[in-house]
């Protein structure tokens, strides 16, 4: 069984899925798996960062702590996804929290097995690269809208484009963090959100369907607001 988890947690991951099996297999050799209940931490903000950790199943929260105490959330990881990157490339502490929102399966590679590979097959690097490209253009994206636009702005993209990735005529999305999450990845309050929500479903835009499902009305009245 474990041997079985390590090659799907290989498989997932861009950064591997391009290698041949021999070279998976090479991979899977440096894998170590961890089981984490909803609401235990992977590491905390002056941990020792030393670790590539890659998501198998479940989804963990990536926040910081301002000095007030209040929590920003950076990015939600799903299956596939990886942190502690840039322990690849030096060895520092943690500045970050990363928090299982699902039990949740971590498969983790040493930095220094890592770097060995990275060495042995540049194809990965190149990949490694692309991820730090994305998640830059993601970050410079999330902070302008955070600085140039409006609660409203922001939430109704972010609701208009996980719509657009949904198949089907009738988009019904669920939102992938609780709203508390949401609110603090968006930089706003859950009150303010939960009332923005409010406000969408008397324009005719969304109706709200439990706690974290939206039927999408009117993508297009949503993307101009």
């Amino acid at each position: 069984m474990q041997i079985k988890n390590e090659r799907q947690c290989v498989s997932l991951v861009p950064i591997f899925n391009h290698l041949e099996q021999a070279q998976m297999d090479e991979v899977m050799q440096l894998v170590r798996n961890k089981n984490l209940k909803k609401g235990e931490f992977l590491y905390h903000a002056g941990e020792k960062s030393d670790t590539l950790y890659i998501v198998n199943q479940g989804q963990v929260k990536i926040y910081r702590l301002s000095e007030s105490g209040k929590e920003q959330v950076i990015r939600l990881l799903q299956p596939g996804n990886f942190t502690g990157e840039l322990a690849l490339f030096q060895q520092g502490i943690q500045e970050s929290y990363a928090e299982a929102t699902l039990d949740s399966k971590i498969c983790m590679i040493k930095a220094t097995d890592f770097q060995k590979l990275l060495t042995k097959y540049p194809t990965i690097s190149l990949k490694v690269l692309e991820e730090f490209s994305s998640r830059l253009a993601s970050s410079e994206l999330q902070t302008t809208r955070v600085a140039t636009e409006s609660v409203e702005t922001r939430l109704a993209h972010f609701i208009a484009e996980m719509a657009d990735q949904t198949e089907g005529e009738i988009k019904t999305i669920t939102l992938p963090m609780s709203k508390k999450d949401l609110a603090s990845y968006l930089g706003t309050t859950p009150e303010t959100l939960s009332r923005r929500l409010a406000d969408f479903e008397k324009e005719g835009l969304i109706i709200q369907k439990g706690q974290r499902d939206i039927k999408v009305l009117d993508i297009d009245g949503l993307l101009f607001i």
